[in-house]
């Protein structure tokens, strides 16, 4: 643009200078036609005076006046040739300082390449107007595209057309290309010269297109098309009778070659869901082999017409891609992968270590002073959570996605829910492990909680399970268990014995003695009390009609103790009846006026 407004300048100038000069000349050639016409008249006027004097004169003048216009027309030549050749002078320096600039600017200045079908044709470097480089080359790669995918195409058909500031190739009446002085000088010739050359590569483009989109070659894809249709087609046929031999096969082995699995005594499949399991198994290969063969055939069809040949490729990437990248991705994370194997081998074996020394204390092979071998289980399901706590938070980092935000919200998310949903849990579980080593009871002991009395057969880390003597299983949870008070039956039964006892009221009327010693009598006499130490007796208070005895002996089987307790009542109405002594439980009010007494017929005398 800044060449053409300064040859449009020049231009001016020159116009300018002609117009003047053609001014000057023309006043000149007045001025002579009006001194030649005043000669005339002058002439006419003194030709009676003195005609030869006045001749002579007016011709001098005339003859001095044509000499000054000849002298001014030649000053005015040679001012213009003066004024050309500066001009010219001017725009070779110009040119020259324009060719230095690019030359300059070529070795930083990288050219914008017009590539039509992954071919580079040529390179552009300037401005057009306000156009950059980068959308001159796009709407060049875009227009030689459209025009080459035509099945009429006549490449031949190209020509130039020159303008004052542009050349242009043209197909018809469509511009494809233009050329402006700026262009020439990047590439160190004239316009003509470049758009010549341009011209040719297009022309040669071109015919490469045509045969790449020509009417023929629309057929030879056509049939190309439908041939990879009919081998798909046959494809699909053929996999889907392999399919329907393949369940009759598989009906057929029921009875000939299936047998029931079995593991000990337990069937895990009998030949129906192995049928089952073998037919499932087929269908899922048939459906797998018909989505393998589409997506290799379609991809195939799509690339068939240059129309859609990019939606083939992206259709494969859909495909290609994911499978490429979860490859990639194994293959990336297998050091990884051996380090949280490692990590885990680690964990693993001293898990197993801790639970074979928790097991040698358990069974009192191991004895540690101060450590109960009830707490071994207990300690190794603490030690083995710690520890796989401990190998969850070495593995963590290892773990594909761990360092994304997605992957940390929803680690946050998860442990907000657990701790949110978890006060009970973990209040349960506090307890008991409180309870484990408080060590108010172990497994089997006779316990009474509450209202509760039962054997303990379960203890976890939420509840401990009792069984009643009822045989009832009630289920407590552990927190329950803390905040309550326990008595258990079993804890000193072996060693010191657990004392029994019940309480009897007799009459005033019998002597104290002779109570203690039926009360004794029929607890020495009751299956599972101890001879040693020697039951005994306590008198609990005297009321106002009569004594109340309570008998205490020792057993040391905790669990027996509803039946040693009817023993004990049954013996002791068989020691009173045989001894004539009137139980008073519960209360009889008898007037001594000769009514029958209370004692059982079989124990009156007679």
């Amino acid at each position: 643009m800044t060449i053409i407004f300064r040859h449009d300048m020049r231009n001016k100038r020159w116009f300018l200078f002609i117009f003047m000069s053609f001014l000057c000349i023309s006043a000149v050639h007045s001025q002579l036609k009006e001194a030649l016409l005043n000669a005339l008249t002058n002439n006419d006027t003194a030709e009676t005076i003195q005609l030869p004097s006045v001749d002579s004169i007016k011709m001098e003048e005339m003859e001095k006046a044509l000499v000054e216009s000849r002298l001014t027309e030649m000053n005015l030549r040679l001012e213009m040739e003066a004024l050309k050749k500066a001009s010219f002078i001017e725009d070779s320096i110009q040119r020259v300082q324009q060719r230095i600039r690019i030359d300059s600017l070529r070795s930083i200045t990288p050219g914008i390449p017009v590539v039509v079908e992954s071919d580079t044709l040529y390179y552009i470097y300037s401005k057009r107007g306000g156009v950059s480089p980068q959308v001159r080359a796009r709407i060049v790669e875009a227009t030689i595209t459209s025009l080459g995918k035509r099945y009429t195409l006549q490449p031949d058909s190209l020509y130039i057309e020159e303008t004052d500031i542009t050349t242009e190739i043209m197909y018809e009446d469509k511009v494809v290309a233009s050329f402006t002085d700026q262009d020439a000088l990047w590439e160190n010739m004239t316009r003509s010269e470049l758009a010549n050359l341009r011209r040719l590569i297009i022309i040669n483009k071109m015919y490469e297109l045509q045969k790449e989109y020509g009417f023929m070659q629309l057929i030879k894809r056509i049939l190309l098309f439908l041939l990879v249709l009919t081998i798909q087609g046959l494809l699909i046929w053929f996999t889907f009778w392999f399919y329907k031999r393949a369940k009759f096969k598989i009906a057929r082995l029921k009875q000939s070659k299936l047998k029931p699995v079995f593991y000990h005594n337990y069937e895990i499949f009998d030949t129906r869901k192995q049928v089952q399991l073998l037919l499932f198994l087929a269908k899922l290969l048939y459906y797998a082999i018909v989505l393998i063969q589409l997506i290799v055939s379609i991809p195939i069809l799509f690339s068939i017409f240059p129309q859609t040949e990019d939606l083939a490729y992206k259709i494969f990437s859909y495909i290609w891609n994911p499978v490429k990248d979860i490859f990639a991705g194994v293959i990336n994370y297998m050091p990884n992968l051996f380090t949280i194997i490692i990590i885990w081998l680690a964990i693993k074996y001293l898990v197993r270590g801790v639970g074979y020394f928790a097991g040698e204390i358990e069974s009192e092979k191991l004895k540690i002073s101060g450590f109960y071998p009830d707490w071994a289980q207990p300690s190794f399901q603490i030690i083995r959570f710690l520890l796989y706590a401990f190998m969850i938070a070495m593995i963590y980092p290892y773990l594909p996605g761990s360092n994304t935000g997605i992957f940390q919200g929803i680690s946050v998310f998860v442990g907000l829910i657990i701790s949110l949903g978890s006060t009970t849990v973990i209040g349960n579980i506090m307890a008991g492990l409180v309870i484990t080593y408080m060590r108010p009871f172990k497994i089997g002991d006779r316990i009474k909680l509450n209202e509760t009395v039962g054997n303990v057969i379960e203890k976890t880390a939420f509840v401990t399970r009792i069984r009643t003597p009822k045989n009832e299983i009630v289920t407590i949870p552990n927190s329950f268990i803390l905040s309550s008070h326990t008595i258990n039956y079993s804890a000193s039964a072996k060693e010191q014995g657990l004392i029994i006892h019940s309480e009897i009221s007799f009459g005033f009327e019998e002597h104290w003695e002779k109570v203690h010693n039926l009360l004794i009598d029929a607890a020495l006499a009751t299956p599972g009390v101890l001879e040693k130490p020697k039951p005994f007796v306590h008198e609990i208070s005297l009321q106002d009609f009569y004594p109340i005895y309570q008998i205490n002996a020792y057993i040391e089987d905790a669990d027996k103790q509803a039946q040693i307790y009817s023993d004990l009542h049954a013996n002791i109405q068989d020691l009173a009846g045989k001894a004539g002594i009137e139980l008073l439980s519960p209360h009889y009010y008898a007037a001594r006026d000769g009514s029958m007494i209370t004692i059982p017929k079989e124990y009156k005398k007679t």
